[in-house]
Parts: C-alpha cells; structure tokens; sequence
C-alpha cells in the first residue's frame, strides 16, 4: 500500500512541475523582443500510478514534467526562407539600379546630357555665321570637351558600381562562410545537449536565425532526420542536419563546405574593371553556378549588376580550328559599334576555355563578319575538326541589364556617333588648308596617346591591335588634343582657301543631332530616352517586386508569431494560472502537514 505519507510526495511533484511552469512562462516573457526567439513550453504528464492493497486498487502519485520544448512550424520556416530569397534579390537590385538611375539623370537641377548636347548644338549653329570666328569657335570646342567629360564621368560611375558590387560579391561569401562554419558548430552542441536528454532549444533558435540570414543572401534548403541505432530501431538523441544553397550541400551536420572568390585572369568585357572575382567551391574550385534556374538572393543580384549583358555577350559559330587560330562565323556581334570583347581574354567552346591573345575580324561586301582570334595554344588537327559547328562565346549570356550592358550602349552610341561626326570633318579641311583629321578620338589610358581614326568605311578589316572605333569607349573617348590646343583646327568646309566663312559641313553635322538615325532608329538626341527607358524598366521591376515580397514577408513573419511568437497577454494568463496551481500544492502541503501533526500528536501512530 502507499506511503502514510505518500501525499506530500504528490504535493511536491505538482510544487516543482508548477515551478518548471512559472520558470518557462518567466523565460518567455524576458525574451518578448528578443528576435528568433521561438516560445517555450513546460510538458507535462500524469506520474505513472500506484497499485495499492485497497479496493480501489491504484493510485495517483502526482505530475511529472516531462521536457520543454519550443513552439515553433517549419511550413512557415520554409515560407519565409523562400520569400526571402526573392526579397534579397529584389532589394539589392533595386539600391543598385538607383545609383546607376542617378549618373542619368537629366533635369533642370542637373546638368545632364540633354543640357550639354544642346548646348553643343547650338555653338555649333551659332558657328555658321561665324564659321572663321576664333571665339565661336573655342566656345564650340569647349562644348565638345563638356560632351567628353560627361561621358568620361559616367562610365567612371558606372565603373565604381561595378567595383562597389564586386567588392560586395567577396564580403558576401565570406559571410556565407561564417554562417556555414556557426551553423555547423551549433549542429554539434545540440546534438551534444540533446543526446543528454535535454532539448536544446535556444541552440536551434540561434541556428534558424543564422539560416533566416542566410536565406536572404542565397536560396536555401534545409532537412534534418533523427539518427537510429544500428538496428534502426530506436532514436539515439541526435539528428543529421544539412543545409542546401543552390542545390549543392553546404553544411552536412558537423561538416561545412566553404566558397571561394578568384580573380578573373582575363576581363570577360571590354569595359569590365579589373579584379573581378569569380565564385568557386573552395573544395572542388568548380563554379558556384550563380545563374542557374531558380537561383534568387542578394548574391545573385550582385552578380547581375556587375556581369549582366542582357544576353548580348559575344558569340558564334565555330568554322574552324586549325593550329592556333580559330575561326568564327554567324556571330552576336556584327559591328564594330556593337563589339564588347577584350582585346585579349577566354573564349570557350564545349565547356572548354582557351585563351587568346588577340583577334581580327573580316567584313564582306555584305557586312557580314568573320572573326579570326590567335589562340595561346597549339590545337591537336583531330580535336579542332571535332570542334567545328559548335557555339564559342565569352563570358556567360546573362539575361539581366547590368553594368557590362550599359557600358556596351555607352560605346555603340559614343562609336555610332563620333564615326558620322568624324566621316564628315575628314572630308574638309581645317582654317589652315590642312585636311581635317578625326575630331573625336580614343586615348589610350596607359600611354595616353590617341590613335588615328579613319573613315568608318574604310574598316574592311579591324584587329585588337589597331586603332580603330572598336578602341572607341565612354572611358577614353574626348576631343583630339590638336583641336583642343588650336581651334583652327575644325573644318567647316571642304576647300577653304578663299572662303573661310564657309558652313557647308556644318549643315551636313547639325541633322546628326535628331533628323539622322543612327543609334536604335533615333539620331544623338534619342539616346538618353532610350537609355532611360532600359534603366526604368529594371529600376520599377525591382521597386514593384521589392515592395510585394516585403508585403509578403511581413505576412509571413505575423504567421510565424502566431505560432512561435510571445504574446505578452497570453503568459500573463499563464502566469496567473501556474501561480495558482502552484499556491493550490503549497495549500495542499501545508494541509497535509496538519494532518500528520493531528496524527502523530493525538494517536501517537
């Protein structure tokens, strides 16, 4: 039969189950703004009963708190992770678009490039009445320079986001690895804590904060299966717990995989800043993939910003591969206004990189191109015939207007335009009586020296080395430094000698500002429109899908509240309710004692 005093062993257990109780709903309450912090709860169950010598047979023997335990559903987990990729990616793209929006703005605050090919127009207009006038014709040429510098200064622009981007590519990844190195630390002190018999609670809210961090940078993945004994057939206290990104594995309980960022050895674009990086498993050094199908979240949109083409990276057809020189036909990039490539870099053919270190390309009478680039490797006969009719191209074909798409509009308009200015001022002759060279010129950044620009139709052959409008960008275009020194030297006319005051080419320059067409079926006026109207387009794509998901995020984070979420009201109703549980087994202690003291006093039991 029970104890006589079997009682107070039922008193107690519902003293320290309560107390258990009022600890956890304490614990709750300190953490109501703690972020990640998911609510606990105190088990409990009916102690295992007595079988006593009476009629009634068995007995209660009180409660018994079994764990403690968080709330918490991995449906919204899992909700909120996929959100937030999308809302990383959206986020990012829209603070980046912003920046590249401001070097283009063009309105009665800001001096853009409508106000400065306006005003070089004009000069320009006002120089056919005084078409041998010195001053009118500094003040023109001055107006060219600011046309220059504009451009100068933009690509400059365009070129620190890029920078800025690049440099954000590395700190994410190094945050990545942090995270996959904390998240498998973690791993190992739960399963430390847990094997013990304990519910590491706090470790797990820590590791999904980690991973709710994560899931804004890459797409991520999760699974977590209990561990078995050797015959599968009870649960040992652990679990294995992996983390996926990309769909590769990153974290495998324990054990952690790292990424890697490596220096380009050669730039992918023409107007690419060097030291961009690419990303790598540290492991295997093969590529992280940052473009595949699914892919979302702030490292992706950095890698769109920084290396997106819009699908316009150079390509083509293999015709053949024969020693060191590979021949390309049926290629993305036709003209030399529209050429991207580096003079030297990677082209890559079935997966295959290979190095060259210069190129040539051929027109024929119907502007098609062939493109011959010099290897820096001898190829085996045999491998290059099985080569030919496949697709080479540089870099990756990204469908995302970034810095390298912008930059590529910047030349062909710079290229498209400086070649109709300059194909008309070499038909005439300057005040001296000299033939007109190239008004509009390349300066190489290094030497600093200017090549010599011919007529556009006299470009049957363009190599890498030659000074041609393919050497033609936003970064090293200006006015040539004779025009700058003298302003004499302009033409104005084709035969100067007796009239000076001649205008003839002026009036053939002046239709190039709107009436011809020459970049995108506009004249030079149209090109900030057209460049406005790609930027809105990304700029209000990102504004519009940043504000949905963060909408749809908050959505998320109020249903994982109302499930892991401490609610102040509601503790302090079981605060109440566990104070009066715990009050009622104290009475029920003090009550017994009274009993035992009657008994023992007045029996003498």
């Amino acid at each position: 039969m029970a104890s006589t005093f079997f009682g107070l062993n039922i008193a107690s257990s519902g003293l320290s189950s309560f107390q258990a109780a009022v600890n956890t709903t304490a614990n709750n309450i300190s953490n109501v703004k703690t972020d990640g912090y998911s609510r606990q709860v105190a088990n409990r169950v009916q102690a295992e009963s007595l079988r006593v010598y009476a009629k009634y047979g068995t007995t209660g023997s009180g409660v018994e708190t079994t764990s403690i335990t968080q709330i918490r559903n991995e449906y919204y987990d899992v909700k909120y992770w996929t959100n937030n990729s999308s809302l990383g990616l959206y986020e990012k793209k829209l603070y980046y678009m912003n920046q590249i929006e401001d070097y283009f703005i063009d309105d009665e605050t800001t001096k853009g490039f409508t106000t400065i090919l306006n005003n070089m127009f004009n000069n320009l207009d006002q120089l056919s009445d005084f078409a041998a006038d010195m001053d009118k014709r500094k003040t023109f040429i001055s107006s060219c320079q600011n046309f220059a510098t504009y451009f100068n200064s933009v690509a400059t622009g365009l070129n620190q986001i890029q920078t800025d981007a690049n440099l954000e590519v590395k700190s994410t990844v190094d945050n990545i690895n942090a995270i996959a190195k904390k998240i498998a630390l973690i791993n190992n002190q739960i399963n430390v804590v847990e094997m013990q018999g304990g519910h590491a609670n706090e470790l797990r809210d820590e590791r999904a904060l980690l991973i709710d961090e994560l899931s804004g940078i890459v797409p991520v993945k999760t699974n977590e299966v209990q561990v078995m004994d050797s015959n599968n057939e009870y649960y040992v206290g652990c679990t294995e717990f992996t983390v996926e990104i990309n769909g590769q594995i990153l974290v495998d309980t324990r054990n952690y995989r790292e990424l890697e960022c490596r220096t380009r050895e050669n730039k992918i674009n023409q107007s690419d800043v060097d030291g961009l990086y690419d990303v790598v498993w540290a492991d295997t050094k093969t590529d992280f993939n940052a473009g595949a199908t699914g892919m979302s979240g702030s490292l992706k949109a950095l890698l769109d910003i920084r290396d997106g083409n819009n699908e316009e990276n150079f390509r083509g057809t293999v015709e053949s591969l024969n020693g060191n020189q590979l021949v390309l036909t049926n290629t993305t990039q036709s003209s030399v206004e529209k050429m991207s490539m580096p003079e030297e870099g990677t082209i890559t053919i079935r997966n295959k990189k290979y190095n060259y270190s210069s190129f040539e390309v051929n027109f024929d009478a119907d502007g098609k191109a062939t493109y011959t680039f010099t290897l820096e490797e001898t190829i085996d006969a045999s491998v290059g015939a099985g080569l030919t009719g496949y697709e080479a191209s540089i870099g990756e074909s990204i469908s995302y207007m970034g810095i390298p798409y912008y930059n590529a509009q910047l030349n062909e308009f710079l290229r498209s335009f400086c070649a109709a200015f300059n194909d008309i001022q070499l038909t005439g002759q300057d005040l001296n009586g000299d033939p007109m060279q190239a008004f509009f010129v390349a300066k190489n950044p290094v030497s600093g020296e200017e090549g010599a620009l011919n007529a556009s139709d006299t470009y049957t052959t363009v190599t890498s080395a030659m000074s041609s409008y393919y050497k033609l960008t936003a970064s090293s275009f200006k006015v040539a430094k004779e025009s700058e020194k003298d302003a004499s030297i302009f033409s104005t006319t084709t035969d100067v000698v007796g009239k000076q005051d001649a205008y003839d080419l002026i009036d053939k320059l002046l239709p190039l500002k709107s009436q011809e067409k020459f970049y995108r079926g506009s004249g030079a006026d149209g090109f900030l429109q057209c460049l406005i109207s790609d930027i809105s387009v990304d700029t209000e794509e990102s504004k519009l899908f940043y504000e949905n998901h963060n909408n749809i995020s908050k959505t998320i984070i109020n249903q994982r509240l109302s499930v892991s979420g401490v609610d102040e009201d509601e503790e302090a109703l079981d605060l109440v309710k566990f104070q009066n549980a715990y009050n009622l087994a104290s009475k029920m202690i003090s009550v017994m004692a009274e009993m035992y003291d009657q008994l023992i006093l007045n029996t003498a039991v």
